[in-house]
């Protein structure tokens, strides 16, 4: 079994910055890629981000590219999303997951992953 724990959420107005992690327990964290997703009540749970085992490959969505950067320190069991020139558009509860196979690089498919966090909110004021 794994655990995953979101903090960093909270209030900041449009144009700032908050930074997001998500700490790993459980299972050994390096071997497996991440993601990052977000949902907003009522909407279907969003692609953010992710980041292969090694850290070396990322990817982005669109609507978050030049703006969001994921990273992980392995030694730490902990991945993070930088999050700069926020809008109120990202609004959203931010949910890290980590995927279902081990040694894979980035992974894209919602379904592929096996373990998820609580989720932590991010709320940006206009």
């Amino acid at each position: 079994q794994v655990q995953l724990v979101e903090s960093g959420g909270g209030l900041v107005q449009a144009g700032g910055s908050l930074r997001l992690s998500c700490a790993a327990s459980g299972r050994t964290f390096s071997n497996y890629a991440m993601g990052w997703f977000r949902q907003v009540p009522g909407k279907d749970r969003e692609f953010v981000g992710a980041i292969s085992w090694s850290g070396g490959s990322t990817y982005y969505a669109d609507s978050v590219k030049g703006r969001f950067t994921i990273s992980r320190d392995n030694a730490k069991n902990t991945m993070y999303l930088q999050m700069n020139s926020l809008k109120p558009e990202d609004t959203a509860v931010y949910y890290c997951a980590a995927d279902s196979q081990m040694f894979r690089t980035v992974v894209l498919n919602m379904g592929s992953y096996r373990y998820w966090g609580q989720g932590t909110q991010v709320t940006v004021s206009s």
